[in-house]
C-alpha cells in the first residue's frame, strides 16, 4: 500500500478548488460544536474537503438510538465516547489532520482555547443546547468567526450564517429573557421561517418540543453537511456569494423546494412574528 499523500488523496478536488485553494484548505482550522446528528458528518465532510485542522467538542457516549442518523454509530462503537470514535474515522481519510479535542464538551472555561486559531465555526449542537450556542455563537461574535449553522428539519435542511456585517445570532432570534420552550420555538422558527417541512409529519405524537423530541433522518444530516461544508468552503477561501443573517436558506427534499429568506429585524418581523404565534397555537402555548 503507497503511503499517504495529501496532493493525491484531494487531488479530484482541483477543479472546483485551485491548487492553491487546496493548500489553503489545508492550513484553515474549523471548529465543530457537537459531534452528533450533524457535527460528525460535518467534521467527515469537511475533511475529505481537505480542511487540515479542527477543533472538536463533544462529551457523550453512542447509544443504539443514534444508529438512524449518526455517522459514528455502530454495533462497534456503542458506549464509546463520540469523540473518540470521530476522531479515529477523521485521520482514517487524513492521517496529517490536526484535531484539538475538548472531550467535556464546550465549556466556559475553555471556550477561548476551543476557538483559538479557528476560521470559522461550525454549529453542530443538539437542538436544545440553548447555553452553550448562545455562549459560543457571542465569543464568535466578539472575535470576528463567522458561525454556520444548518439544521436538518423534516427531510431536508435549514441554513443560517452569522459573521461580521450581519445580524448577530441574538439579535436574530431573540433569546433574551426567554424560557427553554420559548427558545425552543424562536430558534425552530428562525432556521426554516418557510416551514417547509410542515405537514408530512405521518405521526405527531412523536413531536413534543417540551419533551426534547422529535423524528430525526440520516438523509436531512446529509443535506446539512453538504450544504454546510459549501458555505464553510467559501468563506474559508474568500469566495463571493454568502448571504449572512438575516438572510436564510431552506431546501426541502421531499418536496423539492428551495426558498431563501430575508427576515430583517430577525424575530420582531412582523412575518416572523406571526409564524411564531402559528407555531406556539399548533403547540397550545401562549404568546409572550
Amino acid at each position: 500500500m503507497s503511503p499517504f499523500n495529501y496532493h493525491d488523496a484531494f487531488s479530484r478536488n482541483i477543479g472546483w478548488v485551485t491548487e492553491n485553494e487546496q493548500l489553503r484548505l489545508r492550513d484553515a482550522r474549523v471548529a465543530i460544536g457537537g459531534l452528533g446528528g450533524v457535527g460528525g458528518v460535518h467534521l467527515l465532510t469537511l475533511a475529505r474537503l481537505g480542511v487540515g485542522q479542527f477543533s472538536i467538542a463533544d462529551f457523550d457516549a453512542f447509544d443504539i438510538v443514534n444508529f438512524n442518523r449518526q455517522v459514528g454509530a455502530n454495533v462497534s462503537t456503542l458506549g464509546r465516547p463520540k469523540i473518540d470514535v470521530l476522531v479515529e474515522m477523521a485521520r482514517d481519510i487524513n492521517p496529517e489532520i490536526q484535531l484539538t479535542t475538548f472531550p467535556a464538551g464546550i465549556q466556559a472555561g475553555s471556550l477561548e482555547a476551543f476557538l483559538d486559531g479557528v476560521d470559522v465555526y461550525v454549529d453542530g449542537l443538539d437542538f436544545f443546547a440553548f447555553d452553550a450556542r448562545r455562549m459560543t455563537f457571542a465569543a464568535c461574535e466578539k472575535k470576528g468567526i463567522p458561525v454556520v449553522t444548518a439544521a436538518p428539519l423534516g427531510m431536508g435542511t435549514a441554513l443560517l450564517v452569522f459573521g461580521p456585517g450581519g445580524m448577530s445570532a441574538e439579535e436574530y432570534f431573540g433569546f433574551e429573557g426567554c424560557d427553554e420552550m420559548e427558545m425552543a420555538i424562536r430558534f425552530l422558527v428562525g432556521l426554516s421561517p418557510a416551514m417547509l417541512q410542515r405537514g408530512y409529519v405521518v405521526d405527531m405524537s412523536r413531536v413534543n418540543l417540551a419533551e426534547r423530541k422529535g423524528p430525526s433522518s440520516i438523509a436531512a444530516c446529509q443535506l446539512c453537511a453538504g450544504v454546510a461544508a459549501i458555505e464553510t468552503l467559501k468563506l474559508l477561501l474568500g469566495r463571493s456569494g454568502v448571504k449572512l443573517a438575516p438572510w436564510g436558506s431552506q431546501f426541502d427534499a421531499y418536496r423539492m423546494r428551495y426558498i431563501r429568506t430575508w427576515r430583517p429585524w430577525g424575530h420582531r418581523n412582523p412575518l416572523q412574528r406571526l409564524m411564531i404565534a402559528l407555531v406556539k397555537a399548533q403547540l397550545g402555548r401562549s404568546s409572550n
